[in-house]
């Protein structure tokens, strides 16, 4: 079975995020994944993280200006200057904090400005490896049903984007949710992809509830990843029914 880390952006919501850290080390969880942390000072978050003994794995760069549709900034034409600041405000977060990994939120894009905005994007992204040593940056797929409009939605998009900026630390977080949603076909996906994939993450389809339910088969999941030596974190995204710790029930349900 995959190590499973505590995504704390939906674990937990209704806590402070220092309650939430000690939530997980109390469920058993040894790695946590954070949204965006910055209204925690990072020194707190890497001091409760040692005192549980958790591996603080990834955070998100910030989305910008949520009143204004904004989801991100990497792709955002005309946007440049703000990307970079805030990224380079977002590794230093993650140094302080403790993290190994950023993931580079590309924003929603009109349709008639993909193509700019892919340049925009690679370009970004070079500046941002360049700029994150000892860090993994990762380039997550959003479903359109979830966030219409967001810049790119299947994994080959994904890949595609990586191979063209060439650095060894930018990778994809296969979210198979996402995955689920758009395109389907998980397990062949993850086969193609696993030399490129930084992370996993997890959720029903097509509620984003726990893992035991919808249309995903995750004991087959949990089987491919072990099939394919998959050697990483599987961060439990997911929106619980209802109480967390009673919801991760199905972890003993699916043989964890």
């Amino acid at each position: 079975m995959p190590r499973f880390s505590a995504n704390l952006g939906f674990l937990w919501a209704d806590r402070p995020l220092l309650e939430r850290v000690d939530a997980a080390a109390a469920a058993g969880f040894r790695a946590i994944e954070l949204h965006w942390p910055y209204a925690t000072p990072a020194a707190d978050v890497k001091a409760r993280c040692e005192k549980h003994d958790l591996t603080l794995l990834g955070i998100n760069t910030p989305i910008g200006n949520g009143d204004k549709g904004d989801f991100g900034l990497g792709a955002q034409a005309g946007r440049e200057p703000e990307f970079r600041k805030t990224f380079l405000q977002t590794v230093a977060y993650a140094r302080e904090a403790g993290a190994s990994a950023v993931h580079v939120m590309a924003g929603v894009v009109a349709a008639d400005r993909k193509e700019e905005a892919r340049k925009v994007f690679v370009e970004n992204l070079r500046f941002a490896t360049a700029n994150a040593a000892g860090l993994t940056l990762l380039l997550e797929p959003i479903n359109q049903r979830d966030k219409p409009g967001y810049f790119y939605s299947t994994i080959g998009e994904s890949a595609d984007i990586i191979a063209d900026v060439g650095a060894p630390n930018l990778k994809i977080m296969f979210d198979v949710y996402h995955v689920g949603v758009s395109e389907g076909d998980v397990t062949k996906r993850l086969e193609k992809h696993l030399a490129d994939i930084g992370h996993v993450q997890i959720a029903a389809v097509p509620s984003r509830a726990e893992p035991d339910e919808g249309e995903i088969a995750y004991a087959s999941i949990f089987a491919t990843l072990d099939r394919i030596g998959w050697a990483g974190w599987t961060g439990c995204e997911y929106k619980p029914r209802g109480d967390t710790d009673a919801g991760l029930a199905w972890m003993r349900r699916l043989g964890q």
